[in-house]
């Protein structure tokens, strides 16, 4: 399954550029922190409902972290702020959406982090590296999917955790073109995509890894930022006209997997075992 094949004019960074410039499109802007000052953007990224939720998916004590496809940073820097041993993995090398925007920002923040401009289908790690790998927005754009898990796999020591956050899903490969056509940059650089829940399962499990969760869209807040889980069980409430201590989180879980919006978006952590 790939993406619309038609030529496109721009950029990934002409592309964010271009977002950038839309004074009707700011709240958009900061929600996916493409904002500067770069440092405050990373600093809220870090603060945030989907940060904290990621949080509690890594091991407790920190250790050694891939950040694969780590565009401006936000997440590298997130996690060496957490006191991890960072290595980010991102082949643009653009000073406003890759590998130059890291070494500004991690430079401005005083923290450490080893840059590394090459694709995730082939890592330049040494097997067993790394305690967790962490893929923000990441696999659906994957050029071979089976072969980046492979790689993040090869990567983890034993007893090491993959956590991919907002991975966009649909429910049909006839979807993907309604995706694609919603989605605000997709007709600018055409690089976007999305995979089949069970092809993103398939994956993970065919790579080596054991799949510990597949969290829906009403399941974490980092599927949804930059709203919450209480905002939707609230909004769920009004809907049925009860307040909102009677929508439990298995019934905000029951209602998520129903959900069919093409693209809607997933969180995966699976561990090598």
């Amino acid at each position: 399954m790939t993406g619309n094949a038609q030529p496109h004019p721009l950029s990934w960074e002409e592309a964010v550029a271009w977002l950038r410039a839309q004074p009707d499109r700011q709240a958009l802007v900061r929600a996916c922190f493409y904002d500067d000052p770069l440092l405050e953007a990373a600093r809220r990224f870090h603060d945030s409902s989907e940060w904290r939720a990621v949080r509690k998916l890594l091991p407790p004590v920190p250790g050694r972290a891939l950040d694969v496809g780590a565009g401006r940073g936000v997440a590298t820097y997130a996690l060496a702020r957490d006191g991890w041993n960072v290595a980010a993995l991102e082949p643009d090398l653009s000073a406003l959406v890759g590998a130059e925007a890291i070494r500004a920002l991690m430079t401005e923040a005083r923290l450490s982090a080893e840059i590394v401009t090459e694709w995730g289908e082939a890592l330049p790690f040494a097997d067993g590296r790394f305690d967790v790998v962490h893929c923000r927005q990441v696999l659906h754009h994957a050029r071979d999917l089976p072969q980046l898990l492979r790689e993040v796999a090869r990567v983890l020591k034993p007893g090491g955790r993959m956590v991919a956050t907002r991975e966009h899903v649909i429910s049909r490969p006839e979807d993907l073109q309604a995706f694609l056509d919603s989605h605000p940059l997709h007709h600018l650089y055409g690089g976007e995509n999305a995979f089949l829940l069970r092809d993103y399962h398939a994956a993970i499990a065919g790579a080596g890894l054991t799949l510990v969760a597949s969290l829906n869209p009403l399941q974490s807040d980092i599927n949804l930022f930059p709203s919450t889980i209480e905002e939707q069980r609230a909004q769920m409430a009004r809907s049925l006209h009860l307040p909102k201590a009677f929508i439990p989180d298995w019934l905000m879980r029951w209602r998520g997997d129903r959900l069919t919006a093409p693209g809607r978006l997933y969180t995966f952590v699976a561990d090598k075992r």
